[in-house]
C-alpha cells in the first residue's frame, strides 16, 4: 500500500508539472488522474500551497538581507556598496534563470521574487549613495518595470502580481504628488496592464492577479480622467464627476463578470464569478459610505466643471454595460441599477444647480434616506435570490448588508449603551435565525 501511495504521489507531481508546462490541459490532467484514482484538485491545492510557501520564504530571506545591509550601510565603503548591490541582484537573477531553464518553475519564481526585491533595494540605496531623488515616483516605476519581463517570460502570476502592485504604488505616487509626466503616465501604465492580461490568459487561474488587474484598469481610467480634468493645475485632484464615472465603471465590471461567466472555458467562468461577486460587494460598500449625509452634501455643492464630458463618459459606459447584458441574457437585472444610478446622478446635479443653499441639509437628508432604503431593499433581494438559487454567499451578503445598515444608522442617530445592547441582541437573534434557516434549507436539499 505504501508503494502504491508513493507511486500515486510521484504521478501527481508529474501531472502537475505537465500542466504547468502546458504539455497537457487541465481537463486532460483530470482525465488521467481519474484513471489512476488520483484527486487532481488535491494535487492542485498542494502544488499551489508549495509555490506560495516558496515565494514567501524567499520574500522573507530578501527582507532579512535588506535589513542587515541597511543596519550596516554607513560602515560599508561606497564602491563595495555599489558593486555588492549589482552583484547580488544580477547573481540572483542568473540563478533564477538557471532553475527556470531546468524546469524548476516554483524555485525559479521564488528566486525571481528575491531578485526583484534586491533590484528595488538597489534602486533605493544607489539613489541614496549618489543623492539622486529629483522625482521619487520614478524609482518605483523602474522597480515595477524590472520584474515585468520575467513575469512575461515565466508566465508567473506571482511575478506579475508583484509588478502590478508596484505599478499601482507608482500610479498613486505620481497622481498625488505632481503630475509632471501625465502623458507618460497615461501611456506607460497600460504596459503593465497588458502583461498582467497576458499572464492571466496564458497561466493558471490566479484570483489575486485578476482582481489586481481589474482594480488597476479602473484606477488607471479614473487617473486618466483626473489628468484630463486638471484645468491647468500641476496637481490632479479627485472631482465629483469621478464619483459618477466610478459608479458606471462598477456596473460595466459587473456586466463583464456575467459576460465572462457565459464563456465555455473553466478559467473564464471562474474569473466571471469572481468579478460578479466582488463588484457586488464593493458596490454595497459604496452604498454604505453614501448612507451618511456628508457625502451627499459634498456632491450637491460640487462645482461640476466637466459636466458635459462626464455625461458622455457615463452614457458610453452605460451603453457598454447594457450591450454586455444583452449578450448574456442579464439585461433585465442590469436595467434597474443602471436606471437608479442614472436617475440619482441627474437628481443630484439638478438639486445642486437649482436648490436653495439654505435647504442643503434637507436635500442631503432626502438622498441619504433613499440610499438607506435602497440598501435594505438590496439586502432583502439578495436573501430572496439566495433562497431561490441556493447561493450561500448571496444569503450571508444580504444579511450582512441589512445588519450593517442598521448598525450604522444606530451609531449615527442613537448611540447610547442600552440602545446598543438591545440592537446587538436583535442582531444576534437575526443572525442565529438566519443560520438556523440556512441549515434547515441545506438539510432539505441534501435529503431531496
Amino acid at each position: 500500500m505504501r508503494l502504491i501511495r508513493l507511486l500515486k504521489k510521484d504521478l501527481a507531481s508529474e501531472i502537475s508539472s505537465w500542466v504547468e508546462r502546458e504539455i497537457i490541459s487541465v481537463e486532460q490532467a483530470r482525465t488521467i488522474c481519474r484513471l489512476y484514482d488520483v484527486d487532481y484538485e488535491a494535487i492542485r491545492s498542494r502544488s499551489t500551497g508549495y509555490r506560495v510557501l516558496v515565494v514567501l520564504g524567499f520574500l522573507f530571506i530578501g527582507l532579512a538581507l535588506i535589513t542587515v545591509i541597511g543596519a550596516n550601510w554607513d560602515t560599508i565603503p561606497r564602491g563595495v556598496r555599489m558593486g555588492g548591490l549589482l552583484a547580488l541582484t544580477a547573481g540572483t537573477h542568473v540563478l533564477a534563470l538557471r532553475h527556470h531553464l531546468s524546469d524548476r518553475t516554483s524555485l525559479a519564481t521564488g528566486l525571481f521574487v528575491l531578485g526583484n526585491l534586491f533590484y528595488g533595494a538597489s534602486i533605493i540605496l544607489i539613489a541614496q549613495i549618489y543623492h539622486l531623488g529629483e522625482h521619487m515616483p520614478d524609482g518605483v516605476f523602474w522597480w515595477a518595470l524590472g520584474s515585468l519581463p520575467f513575469a512575461a517570460l515565466l508566465r508567473s502570476p506571482w511575478l506579475a502580481l508583484m509588478s502590478g502592485l508596484l505599478a499601482l504604488v507608482w500610479l498613486y505616487l505620481e497622481y498625488t504628488t505632481w503630475l509632471l509626466n501625465a502623458t507618460f503616465l497615461a501611456f506607460a501604465f497600460p504596459v503593465f496592464l497588458s502583461v498582467e492580461l497576458y499572464v492571466l490568459a496564458r497561466a493558471r487561474a490566479n484570483a489575486l492577479l485578476f482582481l489586481t488587474f481589474v482594480a488597476s484598469l479602473i484606477l488607471w481610467f479614473q487617473t486618466a480622467l483626473g489628468a484630463i480634468w486638471m484645468d491647468g493645475r500641476n496637481r490632479a485632484e479627485w472631482s465629483a464627476e469621478q464619483v459618477f464615472v466610478g459608479a458606471a465603471l462598477f456596473i460595466v465590471a459587473h456586466a463583464a463578470g456575467h459576460w465572462l461567466h457565459a464563456h465555455d472555458g473553466v478559467k473564464a467562468k471562474d474569473y466571471g464569478a469572481l468579478l460578479s461577486v466582488w463588484t457586488l460587494r464593493l458596490a454595497l460598500v459604496g452604498m454604505l459610505v453614501m448612507s451618511f449625509e456628508l457625502p451627499w452634501e459634498r456632491l450637491i455643492t460640487a462645482e461640476w466643471n466637466h459636466q458635459a464630458s462626464m455625461w458622455i463618459v457615463v452614457a458610453t459606459l452605460a451603453a457598454a454595460a447594457l450591450w454586455l447584458g444583452s449578450k448574456t441574457g442579464t439585461l433585465a437585472p442590469l436595467l434597474l441599477p443602471a436606471a437608479l444610478a442614472g436617475g440619482t446622478m441627474v437628481a443630484v446635479v439638478v438639486t445642486g444647480t437649482h436648490a436653495d443653499p439654505a435647504n442643503l441639509e434637507v436635500h442631503a437628508a432626502v438622498f441619504q434616506v433613499l440610499d438607506n432604503v435602497a440598501l435594505v431593499a438590496a439586502g432583502i433581494w439578495l436573501i430572496v435570490r439566495a433562497t431561490a438559487t441556493g447561493a450561500s454567499h448571496l444569503f450571508f451578503l444580504g444579511v450582512a448588508t441589512i445588519l450593517l445598515t442598521a448598525f450604522l444608522r444606530y451609531t449615527d442617530l442613537i448611540g447610547d449603551y442600552v440602545g446598543g445592547a438591545i440592537l446587538f441582541l436583535a442582531f444576534a437573534a437575526l443572525l442565529l435565525g438566519a443560520a438556523r434557516y440556512w441549515k434547515r434549507r441545506q438539510g432539505r436539499e441534501v435529503g431531496a
